[in-house]
């Protein structure tokens, strides 16, 4: 599979709707994590699998997994709205948990550094 950061491939026939989950995710993904960062400890590790979603390496499963998790992440109304101060972020933390215990052998190196970097800079659109 081929591709690149800016415009990764997605197999439609696995992915179905979700694709909307990408475009929604690459829109809103740092503008929450700025809201979220000091309610959710792990968020490097959150921005690195943004990372690994974006990577054309990754495989499509994985990447589908991951943009589920962080299309649920940037969606404002879900199990416990984020606007709840304290506990608002807790459902989301607990989806992203769950799939990154799923797919920690797929994050590299380079997405964890280009995590670290992004939150270093708080770009709203880092490169990839």
């Amino acid at each position: 599979m081929t591709g690149s950061y800016d415009n990764p491939e997605f197999d439609a026939e696995f992915l179905g709707p979700s694709r909307d989950h990408e475009k929604k995710v690459r829109a809103r993904f740092f503008d929450v994590v700025r809201k979220a960062a000091g309610q959710i400890p792990f968020m490097e590790d959150v921005v690195a699998a943004y990372y690994c979603a974006m990577d054309p390496a990754t495989p499509t499963r994985v990447r589908g997994a991951i943009l589920a998790a962080l299309a649920y992440f940037v969606l404002p109304l879900d199990g416990i709205p984020d606007m709840i101060v304290g506990i608002g972020f807790t459902d989301d933390a607990s989806v992203l948990l769950g799939v990154m215990a799923l797919v920690r052998a797929h994050v590299r190196d380079e997405h964890l550094g280009a995590a670290k970097e992004a939150l270093r800079r708080g770009d709203r659109s880092p490169k990839g």
